[in-house]
């Protein structure tokens, strides 16, 4: 049988941010050093969830639980250690290795098959798509054909897209795909399956043009269909959430983009699948769409990761701008200093696809250039609401700009639109805007903040518990112990975890938290370690290597006075030698001089 290698396991940590695990999934804000929110495994109206990005560990005060991002993905997404495993490595763009072993327990061999579902359903998704872009070269593919004629798609893009169709028909691609019960219920977890009252189940996609979905690793997670009926109610659907597949997480054509500009100078947000592949028909192969669903934080993160200039694009009309005003909304608190955002707006009845092919791709790259800046859009916006010949138009201006700005934590971002809204109000002076930031801020903060809410975690608290405890949370500490020898000879309950934690750490000397509980997974210590690695010290972070260090001086102090009653003991039952004498005597002095 085969088992992930247990470094992979450290060292896929060590890649991971279990800020943006969490936080793709339940709603945490950042207070103090940790994020928190209210815990998604049980019920509570106070936020006592945290997530440490210094340790790359949660822990809930309410009902205890916690670990790693691997244990997060286990309990929320409730999949198995090696699934678990197999998700973050995807998210990474890595494979995860299997070794060898003799050994394995029928529940390993069971996580094993539960991991290799991801990768199945990569294959069949795969499989799929070659299927899909065969039926769009048969004869009853010719509407579509036709369709993507009338579009302007030539036989390269539509390659490069892996763009197909589905058979009119209910149940041709299930038979074609699953041949064996197994295999219908792969594709069926794959989404792929829809079940009437009845029971009775039948292909999701039928007759629809198919754009496949790809994660930023090239593999095929869902679809997009695309209608050519007339009397069709719906003109796209879209492949459900799956295991493989999380529509707020993925944007349609950045893998096609970088594809072809592994780091592209800039890429424009556009509204669907066939914008994204019109507009790279023309040779602005730089447009990517987010899935049927409205621009996510994760969205902007995947942005920011590829490229320093972003540009949405949106209808000119009502509900193009109140779409970019959300995205507005969602961009404010992610901003990051040296990145530029524009927004661009089309004409009436017009969009990318359509204006493209009007105007052609110099012209319609020259509406991309002159966009308006995101500060310019958000005041454009909050202006038409106001009447700044008026007091109570400034004041109106400045209560709905103020929350705004608060959310911004990149500061030119921040100081730009400081300065606007300074220039707006008429103030000289930019501190007034600082001033009425600062009452802003107090008034939100005047609620009890959460560490005060927060009961500290009872533990009775020993010498080795708190070395063991900073030293997790510290693995810097191991430093201040270059001899570890000395400790090997102490008799002394948790001496023996304490040395292994010493030479983890002096082996892989940027360790962090999370990595050396990886270390102990499904050993009995485990649970005492995790318990120790979210102990809440309360000491000053600059205090931490001197209580380390006195606390340590402390255990050698024990080593000297264990040694000491062993020799006196010794002594009642035989002689001792002289140089036990004389080691006893020199124990005695430097004892009685501590004291």
């Amino acid at each position: 049988m085969k088992r992930i290698p247990q470094d992979f396991i450290v060292d896929l940590i060590a890649r991971i941010n279990i800020v943006d695990i969490v936080g793709h999934r339940i709603k945490i804000k950042k207070r103090g050093k940790d994020y928190w929110g209210n815990c998604p495994f049980h019920n509570e109206k106070t936020p006592s969830f945290s997530v440490s990005e210094k340790k790359q560990m949660y822990y809930c005060f309410g009902c205890g639980a916690g670990g790693s991002a691997i244990d997060f993905l286990m309990n929320y997404d409730r999949l198995s250690y090696p699934e678990a495993i197999e998700e973050l490595a995807n998210l990474q763009g890595i494979t995860v290795p299997h070794v060898e072993t003799s050994t394995e327990t029928n529940r390993t061999q069971n996580q094993i098959s539960g991991q290799n579902i991801r990768r199945d359903l990569y294959g069949l998704m795969d499989k799929l798509a070659q299927f899909y872009q065969v039926q769009l070269s048969t004869p009853e593919a010719e509407t579509a054909r036709e369709y993507l004629t009338r579009r302007g798609l030539d036989k390269t893009t539509i390659e490069h897209y892996k763009i197909g169709y589905s058979p009119d028909n209910w149940h041709l691609t299930l038979n074609y795909i699953a041949k064996t019960p197994q295999d219908k219920k792969l594709y069926d977890q794959a989404g792929m399956l829809v079940s009437n009252d009845n029971g009775n189940q039948y292909d999701r996609f039928r007759g629809r043009i198919m754009f496949p979905i790809r994660d930023r690793q090239g593999n095929i997670i869902a679809f997009g269909g695309r209608t050519i009926k007339a009397n069709d109610s719906a003109k796209y659907i879209n492949s459900p959430e799956t295991t493989i597949f999380h529509k707020g997480y993925q944007l349609y054509g950045l893998y096609e983009s970088q594809q072809i500009n592994r780091n592209p100078e800039k890429l424009v947000v556009v509204e669907g699948y066939m914008d994204v592949v019109s507009l790279a028909q023309f040779g602005i192969n730089y447009a990517v769409a987010a899935l049927g669903t409205a621009t996510t934080e994760d969205h902007i993160k995947l942005l920011f990761r590829a490229t320093d200039n972003i540009i949405f694009c949106f209808d000119g009309d009502t509900a193009g701008r109140r779409a970019a005003w959300r995205a507005l909304n969602v961009l404010l608190p992610t901003l990051i200093d040296g990145k530029q955002i524009k927004f661009v707006f089309l004409p009436e009845a017009e969009d990318p696809d359509s204006l493209v092919r009007k105007e052609g791709k110099t012209q319609f790259e020259q509406r991309l250039d002159n966009g308006i800046t995101l500060s310019q859009f958000l005041f454009d916006e909050l202006l038409v609401q106001v009447d700044l010949k008026t007091p109570e138009g400034k004041a109106k201006l400045s209560s709905l700009s103020l929350p705004l700005i608060a959310q911004i934590k990149a500061q030119s971002f921040a100081l730009n639109l400081k300065q606007q809204l300074g220039d707006y109000l008429g103030f000289l002076d930019i501190t007034q805007i600082d001033k009425l930031l600062q009452q802003y801020d107090s008034n939100e903060s005047a609620t009890p903040s959460v560490d005060d809410k927060i009961p500290p975690i009872k533990m009775k608290l020993t010498t080795m518990r708190i070395l063991i405890g900073l030293l997790i949370q510290y693995p810097e500490l191991a430093k201040l112990v270059p001899d570890i020898n000395s400790l090997k000879q102490v008799k002394l309950a948790g001496i023996e975890i304490f040395i292994e934690l010493l030479n983890i750490c002096h082996e892989r000397p940027n360790i962090i938290t999370a990595q050396i509980l990886a270390e102990y997974t499904g050993k009995p210590i485990a649970k005492q370690l995790n318990t120790l690695a979210i102990w809440e010290h309360r000491y000053a972070e600059d205090d931490i290597s001197a209580i380390f260090s006195h606390t340590l001086k402390e255990l050698y102090d024990n080593i000297l006075a264990q040694r000491q009653d062993e020799l006196i003991a010794k002594d009642r039952v035989t002689k001792l030698t002289e140089a036990e004498k004389k080691e006893l005597a020199t124990l005695i002095l430097v004892l009685s001089k501590k004291d």
